[in-house]
């Protein structure tokens, strides 16, 4: 009797969590939407491209849920930015580099593969939680950065001219000029925010 009653205690309690991973998958994708199509809630327009805090989201899920549900969502965000080059594009610029899937799903996906191998490696090697999860939150950040302005120099360096006005040789001091002034406060926002949010999430989710 005492083992039936520990094996169902383990039953119910796999299928809480289960039920609590469908949820927050669930919200963190409806979130994901939101941000993508309601405007300022996840696009920042700066110049011919946008600041995003869309990241922060895949972030925050990679944290809670770990780095298969973090690029999962990342994939999310990936797959709406790709259909939406096509169909109602946020600038100018994403007509052209973010109709390859690699520019514009790719590197949503790492977001939270890097952010939550880094939480999870770090936490077994810092007493501070919030730390582990602030580099984590800075690293995943900046791999969507790096990514995509870095495949932008890679695949359209050619059409420089068209894309910023700009000959070849000025498009990397161009887009080194972007990191600083979008990838760097992208990922400081990225580091106040995403362990204020996913930490007391996480929380909940472990009691």
């Amino acid at each position: 009797i005492i083992y039936k009653k520990i094996i169902k205690r383990k039953f119910n309690l796999k299928q809480r969590k289960k039920t609590q991973r469908i949820a927050f998958l669930a919200l963190f994708t409806a979130i994901i939407i939101i941000q993508n199509f309601i405007p300022f809630l996840g696009y920042i327009p700066l110049g011919p491209l946008n600041l995003t805090i869309i990241h922060i989201t895949v972030i925050v899920a990679a944290l809670v849920l770990g780095p298969k549900d973090g690029a999962l969502v990342g994939g999310v965000w990936g797959m709406i930015t790709f259909i939406r080059a096509f169909v109602w594009p946020t600038s100018p610029l994403a007509t052209i580099v973010f109709t390859n899937p690699l520019v514009s799903v790719l590197p949503r996906i790492l977001i939270g593969v890097v952010a939550g191998y880094t939480f999870m490696w770090l936490s077994k090697r810092l007493s501070s939680k919030i730390l582990a999860a602030g580099v984590a939150a800075v690293l995943g950040s900046l791999t969507n950065t790096v990514l995509v302005l870095g495949q932008i120099y890679l695949f359209y360096q050619g059409q420089a001219p068209a894309m910023y006005a700009l000959d070849v040789a000025a498009l990397l001091p161009y887009l080194l000029g972007v990191v600083a002034t979008n990838g760097l406060p992208e990922a400081a926002l990225a580091a106040i925010i995403a362990p204020s949010v996913a930490l007391p999430l996480l929380r909940k989710l472990k009691a």
